[in-house]
């Protein structure tokens, strides 16, 4: 079933994993590395962006709210809403960071740094 903008409701992370990430200018920012789910409101709490890097070195980790990414079909990736500075200025982590206290303080802090609505209130 297809909602309202032509997007399914239900999508596979397999499918989302590897995805491209463009920002508003339409450039590439990265990829869709894995999504974040909450189990107690059974949402996604956010996608995990790898921004930069070589061979995995060096790569931050991004928490992007998973409201501000759109599909654009014509692109074959996800887009979100946001500017080059923003996206240079929001919150990294490593992997590890990305779950400590169940992924609630990248949760939070992206859903602030980006100004989304919070989900979970």
């Amino acid at each position: 079933m297809t909602t309202v903008t032509g997007h399914t409701q239900a999508i596979p992370a397999s499918r989302v994993i590897g995805t491209s990430v463009y920002n508003s200018a339409g450039e590439t920012i990265g990829t869709i590395e894995d999504v974040m789910l909450d189990k107690t409101s059974n949402g996604i709490m956010f996608a995990v962006v790898g921004f930069g890097g070589f061979l995995g070195m060096g790569e931050k980790y991004h928490a992007v709210p998973w409201p501000a990414l759109g599909y654009d079909k014509t692109r074959g990736g996800y887009v979100v809403p946001f500017s080059v500075d923003q996206l240079k200025a929001a919150p990294a982590y490593s992997v590890s960071e990305l779950t400590q206290d169940d992924g609630r303080a990248a949760r939070d802090a992206a859903f602030l740094h980006y100004r989304v609505k919070p989900y979970w209130h």
